[in-house]
């Protein structure tokens, strides 16, 4: 056993390139592997772990206090399926005048509890402390987050002083107050409500235990009644939509490591038939042999494991860096026995493809080994050679591309590592590129400036903190006072203006939706703005709409249909569906036409080419004066979710490139060193070093080439596959031109991804080539 420690520890050592390989590739599939598996598994744990300290309430309801009193919503506690509850507390949607340095802030959905305890819904003070006087303010962890000191003013005057921050895992409000300061807050445009929040006994049977506490209240008195399975998906659907782009890294990595493993420990086998003759001759038994390269392989790999085991866990902790921040001292590390499983299995793909490579050692005769030395046995591929003789390129050129077809198995598995590295650059372009497509389409503003008011609420895809949207009517001097043609008609004078249109959105009421959706009214051609149909058409004329996927889930309605949705104020408007619009919740999309009761608050624009955003603001501003309006430059903000996905995309593709890269290498060195002696004659028949480095790459050009076509489709195929998953994962329907990202100009450079991995790795093996001498050389045998 000493013996063969020792031969394991030699071979490690003198193959330092295959040793480099396996732990490279290793490392690559072990870091895929822990980041899909430990993703999938931790993004579900925070949130679990924080409600249950929190306590968190399994159904909130918002009830209406025209149709229930206090002790009505107490006596629901004793429902059917209630194990605890809390409440009621008065809930106020609070539109906001201005904050800190005039910063606009939308209105805020505010709850008044005396103190952050009780049974249900166990509120953590993050800093500060509690409010306790009807000018102190509590901020949450919502849309607006406002510092200690802040002082906010709302639309009514009152000026509210943040003393303290705090996370509520249910998302219950934006923030809270004291009892005390209900009346002083009171004003017109501030929408009245109570809270009740429930505990239930069976957390799976929320819908049963909501219409066991409708059924104790008066009817009309629930508002909304929001499930805690709901804001659970809501929370773990950023982690999820990490793991399909990991998995398919994963497999790719996983693939790459069967090939190059399989190549290497082959290879090894075929260069050192007389050393396995001998080992035999001095007693190793058949199994020995293999257990021995099949150490060899996993040393490294296990080195290459510990490192991608390390990695992954480092490159996973800015991705749960954010559930930490809103879920506090919840676990967020990724489960060790996720690292173990992963690292575990890969070395299992590394042992079984070594073993399943190292059999023909096992296998070899005794004699026939030391008799046949390291003679690479029957020649293949000489009618390759004859072809290549008379093609009109130089003979050096011709011997290399003649080369692949006398080791086609060998061939044959770095064409596939080729072909899987340019499959992952296929697929990492066009990931990106579907991306940068999904954030617009979602942001629905490509605007250049945005022209809007003190009161202007938020914009397209704003939400009041708590998950409700805003509510009330508009304050005096708000959207509702603005003459949205006159405001457009100077858009349009202004100098540099190339389209602009202006947007209101209100929360209604829509049967089937317990919470308020989302409508957005539209003045002018929005067309421009980012907007993706799934299908049909956008709307045209008035009393048509198009409406989200959650939407017409929600209401179990499809394009075609009508929907009829209920204002604040009790209007009705019947909408008839024209299209399905690519969005991610329950929202409406119409014409102010469509609602004439509404006029438009921001009013995004698009500058012609050249126009300088800074300049057209202040002009535009200028003209806008009589409005009380301001135009801004719109700044081009990014999701730190996709900035985080585009760098684990670079990350791996660049690992699994270099590993591809190193298979190259691996093959040509262990090519070379094969016939290190017929190298010899080449040169001593007069081939240049600059001919020997020609023969070289064009002996893995033909490789390359092929492998990159072979590779795009396939990487096109993972972009097919995987964005939908990625995208389904939050709850969304791609359209398909945000998956027809790739255009000509862009295959072909993909395409050429193959050749250029081949000829990076073939630098190394051409140098070393050409500067073998002559005699070394033909004493080589």
């Amino acid at each position: 056993m000493n013996g063969l420690n020792r031969v394991i520890r030699s071979g490690v050592r003198r193959r330092r390139v295959q040793t480099v390989v396996i732990a490279l590739v290793a490392a690559a599939a072990v870091t895929a592997s822990v980041l899909g598996a430990g993703l999938l598994v931790a993004s579900e744990a925070p949130f679990d772990d924080a409600f249950a300290a929190q306590r968190g309430p399994h159904l909130t309801v918002q009830a209406d206090p025209a149709h229930v009193t206090a002790a009505q919503l107490t006596a629901s506690a004793s429902a059917s399926g209630v194990s605890a509850a809390a409440g009621p507390y008065p809930l106020l949607v609070v539109p906001m005048a201005v904050g800190p340095q005039g910063m606009r802030i939308p209105p805020l959905t505010l709850v008044a509890r005396a103190d952050p305890g009780g049974a249900v819904d166990r509120v953590e003070l993050i800093g500060g402390r509690w409010a306790t006087g009807p000018g102190e303010l509590v901020m949450g962890g919502g849309m607006v987050r406002l510092p200690l000191g802040a002082t906010v003013t709302t639309a009514g005057g009152t000026e509210l002083t943040v003393v303290g921050t705090a996370r509520s895992v249910s998302g219950t409000a934006g923030g809270w107050v004291a009892p005390s300061a209900v009346a002083a807050l009171d004003a017109p445009g501030v929408t009245h409500g109570l809270q009740m929040l429930y505990r239930l006994t069976d957390p799976a049977q929320v819908s049963a235990g909501r219409d066991a506490v409708a059924a104790t209240l008066p009817s009309g008195a629930v508002v909304s009644a929001r499930s805690w399975l709901d804001i659970r998906q809501d929370a773990v659907e950023d982690a999820a939509v990490f793991v399909p782009f990991l998995v398919a890294f994963a497999l790719l990595g996983i693939v790459m490591a069967v090939l190059v493993v399989g190549t290497v420990i082959a290879g090894t086998v075929g260069a050192a038939t007389r050393r396995i003759g001998i080992l035999k001759a001095l007693g190793c038994t058949p199994g020995g042999i293999v257990r021995a390269y099949v150490t060899q392989a996993l040393i490294p790999a296990s080195i290459g494991a510990l490192a991608g085991a390390v990695a992954g866990n480092l490159i996973a902790l800015p991705v749960l860096a954010e559930t930490e921040e809103i879920y506090g001292s919840a676990n967020t590390a990724i489960a060790w026995w996720v690292t173990v499983l992963a690292a575990g299995g890969v070395l299992a793909v590394v042992a079984a493809t070594g073993w399943a490579a190292a059999l023909r050692a096992g296998r070899l005769r005794t004699v026939d080994a030391i008799a046949v030395g390291r003679a690479s046995g029957p020649v293949r591929g000489r009618w390759a050679s004859r072809l290549a003789a008379r093609l009109p390129v130089p003979r050096p050129i011709g011997l290399g591309l003649a080369r692949p077809f006398a080791r086609p198995v060998r061939t044959s598995a770095t064409l596939l590592a080729v072909a899987a590295g340019a499959a992952a650059v296929t697929f990492a372009s066009g990931l990106g590129a579907s991306l940068v497509r999904i954030q617009t389409a979602l942001d629905q503003n490509t605007a250049d400036v945005t022209v809007s008011g003190s009161f202007g609420g938020p914009g397209p895809g704003g939400a009041a903190p708590g998950g409700l949207p805003p509510g009330g009517s508009a304050p005096s001097g708000s959207a509702s006072a603005l003459d949205g043609a006159a405001v457009l008609a100077a858009i349009a004078a202004q100098d540099g203006t190339r389209a602009a249109y202006g947007v209101v959105e209100e929360p209604v009421t829509v049967v089937g939706i317990a919470d308020p959706v989302r409508l957005s009214a539209f003045s002018g051609d929005a067309s421009w703005a980012g907007f993706e149909m799934v299908s049909g058409r956008w709307f045209a004329a008035p009393g048509e709409t198009v409406a989200s996927a959650p939407l017409l889930k929600a209401v179990g309605i499809q394009v075609g249909d009508s929907l009829t949705v209920r204002s604040d104020d009790g209007t009705t408007t019947s909408l008839h569906i024209v299209g399905e619009v690519f969005e991610s919740s329950p929202s409406v999309f119409t014409s102010t036409a469509t609602v004439p009761g509404l006029q438009p608050a921001e009013f995004p624009i698009a500058l012609t080419d050249g126009t300088d955003a800074g300049a057209y603001a202040e002009k535009l501003t200028a003209a806008l004066t009589a409005q009380s309006l301001t135009a801004q430059p719109t700044g081009a903000d990014v999701d730190p979710l996709l900035l985080l996905i585009q760098g684990l995309t670079a990350t791996l593709t660049l690992l699994l490139l270099a590993v591809a890269a190193l298979g190259v290498l691996n093959m040509l060195v262990l090519d070379l060193r094969d016939r290190v002696h017929d190298l010899g004659i080449h040169k001593a028949l007069g081939m240049t070093p600059k001919q020997t480095i020609a023969m070289v790459i064009a002996s893995v050009a033909g490789v390359g080439l092929t492998g990159g076509l072979l590779g795009v489709p396939l990487g096109i195929a993972m972009q097919r596959l995987v964005v939908p998953s990625m995208a389904a994962s939050g709850g969304l329907h791609l359209p398909a031109s945000l998956l027809d990202v790739y255009g000509p100009a862009l295959l072909a450079a993909l395409a050429l991804g193959g050749p250029a991995v081949a000829l990076l790795g073939a630098l190394l093996p051409a140098g070393w080539a050409a500067r073998t001498r002559t005699a070394t050389a033909l004493r080589t045998e």
